[in-house]
């Protein structure tokens, strides 16, 4: 099945409400079908992710797009919880650490963690998250 007749399912993980509302604009532009779950900490995303793995463990996401400065629950520690939840015991989840850090040790850290795809920096365009989502150009 083609990513663009199916929905995609991504939880976006930020604690700036401007900048998930540009992803989440974004997002749409570059895909059609989508289903998005914003969350402004990872607390509150990990919290979400228990409640579908419980109710409707098919619509886990498909994408987590993960902020690493956040308060209450950081992208380190969401990353921690979330593995030892085993919330996606099947691996169909990619996770991307989204974020403005320019730190060597913060993209080196990511991409320690065997769960996470790639390190993207802010901000985001329509071609990065074609790429991310593996989408093709319309012509």
């Amino acid at each position: 099945m083609s990513i663009l007749s199916k929905t995609i399912n991504v939880l976006l993980v930020d604690d700036d409400e401007i900048n998930n509302f540009i992803s989440i604009k974004l997002i749409k532009k570059a895909m059609l079908n989508t289903n998005i779950i914003a969350c402004l900490n990872g607390k509150f995303a990990i919290d979400q992710l228990v409640e579908l793995q419980q109710k409707d463990p098919e619509n886990l996401p498909d994408y987590i797009l993960l902020d690493i400065n956040m308060p209450i629950m950081n992208g380190w520690d969401f990353l921690d919880e979330y593995k030892r939840l085993g919330i996606d015991p099947l691996k169909k989840t990619k996770i991307y650490i989204i974020s403005s850090s320019v730190f060597s040790n913060d993209i080196s850290k990511a991409r320690s963690y065997p769960l996470v795809h790639d390190f993207i920096s802010k901000p985001l365009n329509v071609e990065r998250i074609r790429e991310i989502f593996d989408v093709e150009k319309e012509s």
